[in-house]
């Protein structure tokens, strides 16, 4: 089973984890320092609490998919690219405390959504490589690079 996944930046992460316990009926999948997953069953859902600014709002940092395989990553990647879609390729990269493959994509208001599979747990909750920043946001300078010839962007986690 996929399931949908819903990112959420929060400023109170302890008061979130209280509530969407017992909104949602379960406990947390993983706790990390400013971190914390669901694994909903009903409805499908993976809600992931990244810790916030304190007294902010809370606001979506991000959307995605989680499948079951690279295999399905790929799939993806292909039925987007062909679609028209600018997509990035992520694999191998270690993100909210798990070493995954992913393709990112923009809606038409510039959310950024991923397709993800989880191949094992990580050590650290933003990506380490080069120009680290939140997932789903620009690169490094805050722009997108030029799309490559095969239609992707480069955006990091």
């Amino acid at each position: 089973m996929s399931r949908v996944q819903l990112a959420l930046r929060v400023s109170d992460l302890e008061g979130s984890v209280a509530f969407y316990s017992k909104l949602f009926g379960v406990e947390p999948a993983k706790r990390r320092p400013g971190y914390a997953n669901f694994a909903v069953e009903n409805p499908p859902l993976k809600l992931v609490l990244i810790e916030g600014d304190a007294d902010q709002p809370t606001v979506l940092d991000h959307l995605g998919v989680e499948v079951f395989s690279t295999d399905d990553v790929d799939a993806a990647t292909k039925r987007l690219t062909e679609s028209g879609l600018i997509t990035l390729e992520e694999n191998d990269t270690e993100c909210c405390y798990a070493l995954q493959d992913k393709v990112w994509v923009r809606g038409p208001g510039n959310e950024p959504w991923e397709v993800y599979t989880v191949k094992a747990d990580a050590d650290t909750l933003t990506k380490t490589a080069e120009g680290a920043c939140r997932c789903g946001e620009p690169n490094d300078a805050g722009q997108e690079k030029e799309p490559a010839a095969s239609g992707t962007a480069a955006r990091c986690c």
